[in-house]
């Protein structure tokens, strides 16, 4: 049996990389005629908060990407999930464009821009676990 791999965090708030270039949560921009990653993660997110998890939401943007058909969804899943995945930790929304991802008890996420009171009140929460998102560059200084 081939192990899985997951990449959903419980009662957990990712809070945008260090090296974030934006000062508030911004909309991702269409970029020629296929939608991105990003903006394929915040229509999913935006739209139905805490109903998917991180795997269901990685994993759909990877079966739209990649033009899954639904019958072979279960087969592409089973494929994607046997290798480790990057998490919201690595995603364009809490690194490049400002949105705090906060995972709740049952693993659902929901997204809030950094200059919003909920992801002030979240990244404070003691009753959580708190994570910074990936910084895009190498470099240890603050870009």
């Amino acid at each position: 049996m081939t192990k899985t791999h997951t990449t959903n965090y419980f009662d957990t708030f990712i809070e945008v990389a260090e090296d974030c270039p934006v000062s508030h949560g911004e909309i991702p921009k269409p970029k020629g005629n296929n939608k991105t990653v990003a903006e394929l993660q915040f229509e999913m997110i935006s739209k139905k908060p805490y109903e998917y998890s991180s795997d269901d939401v990685l994993f759909q943007v990877f079966a739209e990407r990649n033009d899954s058909s639904e019958a072979e969804k279960d087969e592409a899943k089973k494929s994607f999930f046997s290798k480790g995945q990057p998490c919201f930790r690595a995603s364009p929304l809490t690194k490049r464009y400002g949105f705090g991802v906060h995972s709740n008890h049952e693993g659902k996420i929901a997204i809030y821009g950094m200059e919003t009171e909920e992801y002030t009140k979240l990244s404070s929460d003691s009753g959580i676990k708190t994570v910074k998102a990936m910084r895009t560059s190498k470099n240890n200084s603050r870009v």
